[in-house]
């Protein structure tokens, strides 16, 4: 471990401030560049009910302070984070039994990958049929959307532990069960994050495609009405709202990263 009271060349300081600063005015000056081009291109060859970004812009303050758009984001949002806890703790446990038992990763590794590769608009309607036009066919299909990057990703991370740990825990009698919890798991939460990251992004997917085909108050469901009554730059506040939870669960994950994993992917400023 890096010793945190080393002290900091100045010049590298400066020299890692400076590139961070070009980063972000390269930043700014493309999405200028963007939404400029988006702004002319519509005014000049689109309906008028086309989205640009003035309109959107506009329609931000409304939308934000809307009881209805509020309660649509409430339900979503907690759907994500209701889902993604029960994908955490299922596809961890499965995900350590198919990296360190051969006879599990020969009996599940086939059915992951196969469920893992389904388009959830194929699973979706049956999901509605099975647990009707509610909020359950939300959760069921957050779940099922984001529990196989988990497993995927903690079965690569359990296998690629060291023997070395194991043996050391060995030797000092620990159960299997408390090696896995205590040496494996902990070796594995790299992985464990990645895939955490990814099932974000695949249950935030999840959630509005099932709101979408259920019709169950949320986001997704926001986007679909106000697209299909030509209020389009509305339907634009809900997509950049999207947009802000994919990108704060990635932030957060990257923060608990940094304060509680220190040692991990320090010279990349996770």
């Amino acid at each position: 471990m890096v010793d945190s009271t080393m002290p900091v060349d100045p010049a590298a300081a400066v020299g890692k401030n400076a590139r961070a600063g070009d980063a972000l005015v390269a930043r700014l000056i493309a999405g200028a560049v963007i939404l400029c081009g988006w702004e002319i291109v519509v005014r000049l060859s689109a309906p008028a009910f086309v989205a640009k970004p003035s309109t959107i812009a506009m329609a931000i303050p409304r939308v934000l302070v809307d009881p209805a758009f509020l309660a649509s984001a409430a339900a979503t949002l907690a759907g994500v984070v209701e889902g993604l806890a029960i994908a955490l703790v299922v596809g961890t446990i499965i995900g350590l039994a198919i990296g360190r038992s051969r006879l599990v990763d020969v009996t599940l590794r086939l059915y992951v990958n196969i469920f893992y590769a389904l388009p959830m608009l194929v699973v979706v309607p049956l999901f509605a049929l099975w647990f009707g036009y509610t909020g359950a066919a939300r959760l069921v299909t957050v779940v099922f959307a984001s529990v196989f990057s988990i497993i995927v990703n903690v079965a690569d991370g359990a296998r690629a532990v060291p023997q070395e740990y194991v043996e050391v825990a060995r030797s000092f009698r620990a159960a299997p069960l408390r090696s896995l919890f205590d040496v494996v798991l902990p070796a594995s939460t790299p992985y464990l994050l990645a895939g955490l990251r990814l099932a974000a992004g695949r249950a935030l997917i999840g959630a509005v495609v099932a709101e979408f085909i259920t019709a169950v108050s949320g986001i997704g469901y926001f986007i679909l009405y106000n697209s299909r009554t030509y209020h389009e730059s509305e339907a634009f506040v809900g997509v950049l709202v999207l947009a802000g939870f994919g990108v704060g669960f990635d932030s957060l994950v990257g923060w608990c990263t940094r304060r509680f994993l220190p040692w991990y992917r320090r010279d990349r400023g996770a």
